[in-house]
């Protein structure tokens, strides 16, 4: 049995740490108040709630300077960030005097402030508030919104989390392949390999950086496509050589080289590589229920970490 001590309760820090090892994106919640001024706040308290009504939350702390205005207002935008917005999370998150002094936006279709280069916004009609302790939620009904392939920012225990910037980070080695699990529409894009079977692009050359060889493999596939999180880390024992892959969403237009492909069981058969075999064996399983891990391990075994949980 699992003991619990209910003095934890009590004590605020400890259950804020414990919320905290949940991982989010980072928004920027925007309206106008009663004379046209735009006003906003941080929040990573988002979540969709429904897709029929479009219907999303937020929630906004009852000692927060812009409650009066957002318990009131008949309309409000959520901003997804990207993961190069740290900065504008920042500001937005401190008693900045005129925080959108040094941000770009303009008015989206509904009317509330929507802010440039996000990776997503939700221009939404107010469609209800709800006490909730501490906090009110804000329901909103989306009324307009737009995404692009930019990669979101993250946070987790109290800090950013940037899975796409990871890449530049990795040292530059020998004994390094790269691959780019380029995805769309749950299709991934899938090359020959010269000998009649099938891959996804991959490098050994990387000797200016993990980072700059998937950036060419992207360029070199002739779609738009944003890199973002590793999905596999292995070592392949036989050939002395370590595998990352990393997963990358594409935008709309035809490929110069390879098709988009539905991974079926038939097209399992035509990939050459057993390990990649097996990493779009299990993309094709997380990608339906919306739960994706980072693999660690060899060609052969190895265990998967989790990294979001689908809702």
């Amino acid at each position: 049995m699992i003991e619990f001590d209910p003095r934890m309760l009590t004590n605020p820090r400890a259950l804020r740490n414990a919320f905290g090892t949940y991982m989010t994106g980072v928004t920027v919640v925007t309206a106008h108040d009663g004379e046209g001024n735009p006003l906003g706040f941080t929040a990573n308290s988002f979540a969709s709630v429904s897709l029929e009504p479009p219907l999303v939350l937020v929630c906004l702390a009852n000692t927060s300077s812009n409650y009066e205005t957002f318990a009131n207002t008949s309309k409000f935008a959520i901003n997804i960030l990207s993961e190069g917005q740290i900065e504008v999370s920042n500001t937005f998150a401190r008693p900045v005097e005129d925080r959108f002094a040094t941000v770009d936006w303009q008015p989206g279709p509904n009317g509330s402030p929507i802010l440039d280069d996000v990776s997503a916004w939700f221009d939404c009609d107010m469609s209800r508030t709800v006490d909730a302790g501490d906090h009110l939620i804000l329901v909103g009904e989306v009324k307009a919104f737009d995404h692009n392939i930019a990669p979101g920012l993250g946070y987790a225990r109290g800090a950013y989390v940037t899975p796409a910037a990871e890449a530049k980070a990795l040292s530059k080695r020998t004994g390094l392949v790269v691959s780019a699990l380029i995805e769309r529409d749950g299709k991934i894009l899938l090359q020959g390999d010269g000998n009649g079977r099938l891959t996804i692009p991959s490098t050994d050359d990387v000797a200016d950086g993990a980072n700059a060889a998937l950036s060419r493999l992207i360029s070199e596939s002739g779609v738009q496509a944003e890199p973002g999180f590793i999905y596999s880390v292995y070592q392949d024992e036989a050939r002395k050589l370590q595998h990352i892959s990393f997963l990358c969403q594409a935008d709309d237009g035809d490929p110069e080289n390879g098709v988009f492909t539905e991974i079926s069981e038939s097209t399992l058969m035509d990939i050459a590589d057993p390990a990649i075999c097996t990493m779009l064996e299990r993309f094709a399983k997380e990608s339906r229920i919306g739960n994706f891990g980072v693999y660690y391990g060899n060609e052969v075994s190895g265990e998967v970490k989790p990294l979001t949980a689908g809702s």
